[in-house]
């Protein structure tokens, strides 16, 4: 079966899934293999709970007509998605950094959403199997869709864009995330920039921050495209107010009361504003977007529980982002304030500097108390409080609670830290 044939399919079953465990009944099972299964063993299963086909690639799974065997399930699923994203009429807005990368996709279709049919990557299904999987969400009704790009390595965004065909593309910044894979900083601006050498090859449109001297660098001699700057040097300016806690902002007049701490969420809201201000969204519009959207899941939440406030940031850490985290958390204005850091992950040769730091950063400011957590905090030469695991940590709260106090908790998303919850 090509893939011509395929779509006609899918498109009478217009639902995917590549597990078992949330299988859409009359949707499409595609048997994916990782390191430690194979999908194709669970085809028969998927088909049990309702599916109308599973697409394998083994052919001693094959069980008559309700199976469609290919060569290869994975390089399957991206061909469809690309041939559905130019089946469907939707113009594609690309994003990828190395921070923020989520919460500006929320922003941007919180804005675009006001006034278009939109679809935007669902949590942070952004890899190479999760852009297929977005794109097969595209509706012959969709106008626009919002496709968050991951990265950990060179050529990847490279190749999420040969998928995704994106007709704008947006990088939220470069950052020290994924050192290892990329090889340094250079190798992280190397690698995100694949997604502005796609959208110039193309002639499609790239939004920008003119604040950002690698941004402006990076796009340069290329015509098309749209900007935001806190000053009068871009298409469109946006200021800062003030953040105490919450991010308010000024454009044409308009003040925005936003639900976003930190003044790393400025350049994440200004890239919906401007997007909104491109796609022609009424700015009242843009503001009840905004102001409305409140963060979730670990990310920048702003918490309450047993006399504690709690900045709750867990989701994810890298260097740069635990910087501005702990200089925001250091000018708010909040008694008792306690810090709570875990290690950062996929630094590579980088780490133990990176960690020290940060450590060191930590040591520097006026915190009440500092707790670092992980293997490579806990090496560092500070004097601060240190624990290789989780589970030392949760003893010591156990014997000694934190009384009523302000924290932050940040840390990369293996090393769960809202477990510290339960221990206030």
């Amino acid at each position: 079966m090509n893939i011509e044939e395929l779509h006609k399919l899918f498109l009478q079953h217009p639902s995917v899934s590549t597990d078992t465990r949330s299988i859409a009944k009359g949707g499409i099972f595609f048997a994916l293999k990782g390191e430690n299964f194979n999908g194709n063993a669970f085809s028969s299963q998927a088909l049990e709970k309702g599916a109308a086909y599973a697409v394998i690639d083994s052919p001693e799974y094959k069980l008559g007509k309700k199976t469609i065997l290919v060569k290869d399930v994975l390089i399957t699923l991206q061909e469809l998605a690309t041939f559905h994203r130019h089946y469907c009429d939707a113009k594609i807005i690309a994003l990828t950094g190395s921070n923020g990368k989520t919460t500006t996709k929320t922003l941007i279709n919180a804005v675009l959403s006001q006034k278009y049919n939109t679809i935007a990557t669902h949590g942070n299904l952004n890899n190479h199997i999760g852009v297929p999987l977005s794109l097969l969400r595209l509706k012959e009704e969709t106008e626009i869709g919002i496709i968050e790009m991951g990265a950990n390595h060179q050529k990847e965004i490279e190749f999420l864009c040969d998928i995704a065909q994106p007709d704008y593309g947006y990088i939220t910044n470069f950052g020290k995330a994924h050192l290892e894979g990329f090889g340094g900083v250079e190798g992280v601006i190397r690698g995100k920039s694949e997604l502005y050498t796609h959208i110039i090859d193309h002639k499609g449109l790239i939004f920008y921050n003119a604040d950002d001297p690698i941004q402006v660098e990076k796009t340069r001699d290329y015509q098309y495209k749209f900007a935001y700057s806190a000053s009068d040097k871009a298409n469109f300016s946006i200021k800062l107010l003030e953040v105490n806690p919450f991010v308010v902002l000024k454009t044409q007049g308009t003040i925005i009361n936003t639900q976003l701490i930190g003044s790393y969420n400025f350049p994440n809201c200004c890239a919906a504003i401007l997007m909104g201000e491109y796609f022609k969204v009424p700015l009242k519009s843009i503001k009840k977007a905004i102001e409305e959207y409140k963060p979730d899941n670990n990310r920048s939440q702003i918490l309450e529980t047993n006399g504690h406030k709690i900045i709750l940031d867990a989701y994810n850490a890298n260097p740069s982002s635990m910087e501005v985290a702990l200089e925001y958390f250091n000018l708010l204005d909040e008694p008792n304030k306690t810090v709570f850091l875990g290690d950062m992950f996929e630094l590579g040769e980088d780490a133990k500097i990176e960690h020290q730091k940060i450590a060191e950063l930590a040591q520097s400011m006026k915190f009440d108390m500092v707790f670092l957590i992980g293997e490579n905090f806990s090496k560092t030469t500070v004097k601060l409080k240190k624990y290789s695991s989780f589970e030392s940590l949760a003893a010591h709260l156990k014997k000694s609670p934190i009384t009523s106090s302000t924290l932050l908790i940040k840390g990369s998303r293996g090393m769960a830290l809202e477990k510290i919850l339960d221990y206030l």
